[in-house]
């Protein structure tokens, strides 16, 4: 049976695990499957994540372990370090796309349909906000016989154009809450800092990249540029 998150929902770690394992196989697929310290970086970075965590090895590994067992995540066994993988779209019975739109929820909160489509352009390219809806509307109609809904559309925030979207991969949520939680607006400040944070967490990531194939090769790493005065 497909996971059910109404009798085993995750623990916020848990998600940040699993959605980080989702994110880095499409964002940096080159240092893919992940292993611990490549796992716990991820989840503790500053952009791209709601909330901010700071997660220590132990978290993680037990996470992953509990991912695991819930044949949400694979471990997988290496002569040099043990790397994890995600298999959340077989193991949740859902489709790549709506994979992408859960796993942008566990890492960033709740979001639009919008923001989730400009979110999403590194990991999929869906062609219009209208397919990113469908793909929403399925898995807040999903049957009790595959799990039930892990999404659910909250009501419209006051001074929003559009109402976001929360995952329920971590069980009921306060829609009140949720819903009266600040939003960024689509096109404005909001939009332009979700885009810079993107850009921020597309940095940190090839550096991380960098870092290891320097680190496996035996070079030095090489250091970032630092900025010029009054430019902090």
């Amino acid at each position: 049976m497909p996971f059910d998150p109404r009798t085993q929902p995750l623990t916020p770690i848990q998600a940040r695990v699993l959605a980080t394992l989702m994110e880095k196989s499409r964002t940096v697929p080159d240092s893919y499957p992940l292993t611990l310290n490549g796992v716990v970086a991820g989840c503790n970075q500053k952009s791209g994540r709601d909330p901010v965590m700071q997660l220590t090895d132990a978290e993680a590994q037990e996470a992953l372990d509990a991912l695991r067992q819930r044949t949400l995540s694979v471990e997988i066994g290496g002569n040099r370090a043990t790397r994890f993988e995600h298999n959340f779209p077989r193991g949740a019975g859902v489709p790549d796309q709506s994979a992408v739109l859960l796993s942008l929820l566990m890492l960033r909160g709740p979001q639009t349909a919008g923001e989730l489509r400009i979110n999403a352009e590194r990991w999929h390219r869906f062609a219009d906000i209208s397919s990113v809806e469908g793909f929403l509307n399925e898995l807040a109609e999903r049957s009790d016989e595959k799990g039930g809904p892990l999404v659910v559309l909250l009501p419209r925030a006051p001074g929003a154009r559009e109402p976001r979207w929360a995952h329920l991969l971590c069980g009921p949520v306060d829609v009140a809450s949720l819903a009266a939680a600040p939003a960024g607006g689509e096109g404005g400040t909001g939009g332009l800092a979700g885009r810079v944070a993107a850009l921020e967490a597309e940095v940190a990531e090839l550096r991380g990249v960098v870092r290891q194939l320097c680190q496996e090769l035996g070079i030095a790493a090489p250091q970032p540029p630092v900025s010029p005065p009054g430019q902090d």
